[in-house]
């Protein structure tokens, strides 16, 4: 039993940090096919034509877990490891007035717009769209997967879609969004019970750069100092400031970045 799982977590390791080939190919050739919903691993589409195509190379709907094709869930083995990842969270800010004001109908199709939009600027960096869920995206940059520039990787990643929402263009935002990126080590893997799983990434990484997220305004995008100490040189910031999160008795220095940075 120790000896199966020591071989499964170097092969996570393996995988996450010296990279995965079949999968960065994956990336490369299925961010150029419609049909979404995607793989969240390779991005192979489900829907369309594409999926259809995709189908037949056997990259279809996990049986654990529908958001993974079967090649990257059901192929991989359970557990994971622990590696140093960046991770992204971009949140809607005042969706829920946003839905107050707007018919149910509209409201969907805007955060529909929005999603759309996060995604293709995520798949163009190799990024694992780990999840879309109520005003909120969360985006993971590995080192097997993006390489060893995985931490600028992010941060070109955030400012994209900081831009693509509207952020630095002459008509202004259509979507007010607030956007944050950290990185740490971080446990990441199949996670869950035998039959139902989810490739995730769990840790105080994570909590930490949702509640970064949570506290920059519209048009902001925070990097902590990890990531600002790597990328600060391209990234300068109009400020450095220091934030209380909630859950964390010490508080966090922070770097701003302006919405519409390149």
């Amino acid at each position: 039993m120790e000896a199966s799982q020591a071989e499964a977590q170097q092969k996570w390791r393996k995988i996450l940090l010296e990279g995965h080939r079949p999968l960065r190919i994956a990336h490369a050739i299925f961010r150029y096919l419609p049909g979404p919903p995607r793989c969240k691993g390779c991005h192979n589409p489900f829907g369309g034509i594409g999926g259809k195509l995709a189908g037949l190379l056997g990259f279809t709907p996990s049986r654990k877990n529908p958001n993974l094709c079967a090649r990257c869930c059901d192929r991989l083995p359970p557990g994971g490891v622990e590696v140093d990842i960046a991770v992204l969270f971009a949140d809607v800010r005042g969706s829920t007035s946003m839905g107050e004001r707007l018919e149910p109908g509209a409201f969907a199709a805007l955060m529909n717009r929005f999603y759309a939009a996060a995604t293709g600027v995520l798949i163009a960096r190799d990024a694992i769209i780990d999840k879309l869920i109520g005003d909120e995206v969360m985006a993971l940059f590995i080192p097997g997967i993006c390489g060893p520039d995985y931490h600028r990787r992010a941060v070109q990643a955030c400012c994209d879609l900081m831009r693509t929402v509207g952020y630095g263009s002459a008509q202004g935002p259509w979507m007010p969004v607030g956007a944050a990126v950290h990185s740490g080590l971080t446990y990441v893997g199949n996670v869950g019970a035998e039959g139902v799983v989810d490739f995730t990434a769990l840790g105080d990484t994570v909590n930490i750069t949702s509640r970064l997220a949570q506290t920059a305004a519209a048009g902001e995008v925070l990097l902590s100092d990890a990531i600002y100490a790597i990328v600060g040189a391209g990234y300068p910031a109009l400020q450095t400031r220091t934030v209380s999160l909630r859950g964390r008795e010490a508080p966090i220095d922070v770097h701003v970045l302006p919405g519409g940075q390149r």
